[in-house]
């Protein structure tokens, strides 16, 4: 291990160079300590990370907007104010959920009994299920590793949180959740392709990911009327 870092470190050194022009229009090597640290892989990840979770954010805005109602079962008043209670809280634990995360608090979108914000429930769970899937980091370095069967299964999880939108329904025959408009007059996939995306980008980490250690991905087969969401971590 000691052997390969001295092997990196000169390469790592040269990645960290940037050239600049300085005053008097002088050429200036400056070096970033921060890429001295960072592989290329590394900062992929950040950007792909980055690309999941403000996906997730962006889905969660237009869910409220689609779901006006959730609003008022909440201390929210505004969508506004709902997105910046669901980016204020890094571990997700809101009162409504009663302990609840990941999976387990998706869940509650979806059951008939909850009287709670469906959108809170819903973009909670599949947030902590993005955040563990990333390890609950923000940025990566050399050191740092990702488990890509986490990746896969919170993909998957999206997928079936995508199947749930689209058939779950009360007992007044209406959705819990509205979300795709299925209508031929005004048809609008906006949430299903950009759910489609975001399990993209993690199917391609998975990927990266399995393939770096020489591992192969456990893929699981579900019935998605009856699929129930996949573990990410400790959730």
């Amino acid at each position: 291990m000691h052997r390969r870092a001295l092997i990196l470190l000169p390469l790592a050194f040269v990645a960290a160079c940037a050239t600049k022009m300085g005053a008097g229009g002088k050429r200036e090597t400056v070096v970033d300590p921060k890429y001295l640290v960072k592989g290329d892989i590394d900062r992929v990840i950040d950007a792909a990370r980055a690309e999941v979770v403000g996906g997730l954010f962006r889905f969660a805005e237009k869910l409220y907007r689609r779901n006006p109602r959730e609003l008022k079962k909440g201390p929210s008043a505004s969508v506004e104010a709902a997105m910046r209670r669901l980016r204020g809280s890094r571990r997700l634990d809101f009162p409504e959920l009663e302990g609840r995360r990941g999976g387990a608090a998706a869940m509650l979108a979806f059951r008939e009994d909850y009287a709670g914000d469906r959108v809170l429930a819903l973009m909670a769970g599949l947030l902590g299920m993005a955040y563990a899937a990333f390890e609950d980091k923000e940025e990566f370095f050399i050191l740092d590793e990702l488990d890509a069967q986490k990746l896969y299964n919170c993909a998957r999880n999206l997928e079936i949180a995508m199947w749930k939108l689209a058939t779950a329904k009360g007992a007044d025959g209406e959705p819990m959740l509205l979300s795709n408009e299925l209508d031929p007059a005004n048809r609008n996939l906006s949430f299903e392709r950009e759910f489609g995306r975001i399990a993209g980008l993690l199917d391609f980490l998975a990927r990266l990911i399995a393939d770096k250690h020489g591992r192969i991905l456990s893929r699981v087969a579900q019935n998605m009327a009856t699929a129930v969401f996949l573990p990410v971590g400790g959730l």
